[in-house]
């Protein structure tokens, strides 16, 4: 594994981290929404974590030849939660419904914001990493020009 692989992977957990923080910061922003462009209240939504394509040719050959090949991480989707939207006794809303009760996001402030901290260390050690790499081709190349 060379030095600006590991940069790759590092490099793709930041961007993958980096998205899932701006779909938690949405989650937060709207835990309050009881009506969305497509009607009804705010769903929380998920991002979905895979690994990168590994049938480059690149990497299947490093594969025969024994050789590992790190391939970082990639979003495939962002997905709605489908669990249970909460109901609240406010007759007075106009989202009322006619029992009078508001259908309000499925969106829990305290674990979006434990999610926002996870996924900010996530991105943190990500940037450790990338940077420990950095160093180590910086040093590698110092050792040529004596």
């Amino acid at each position: 594994m060379g030095v600006f692989s590991s940069m790759n992977v590092a490099a793709t957990g930041m961007t993958a981290q980096q998205l899932r923080m701006d779909v938690i910061s949405e989650n937060i922003a709207n835990a309050s929404t009881t009506r969305t462009q497509k009607g009804g209240a705010y769903r929380r939504k998920t991002v979905v974590f895979s690994e990168q394509d590994t049938t480059s040719f690149d990497h299947i050959l490093n594969g025969y030849l024994g050789y590992y090949k790190p391939n970082g991480v990639k979003v495939t989707q962002v997905v709605e939660d489908p669990s249970d939207l909460r109901l609240v006794y406010e007759p007075d809303n106009p989202d009322a419904n006619e029992e009078g009760y508001v259908e309000y996001p499925n969106v829990d402030t305290v674990t979006e914001m434990t999610n926002l901290i996870d996924s900010s260390r996530a991105y943190e050690a990500n940037v450790t990493a990338f940077n420990a790499a950095k160093s180590i081709a910086s040093k590698g190349l110092e050792l040529f020009k004596g």
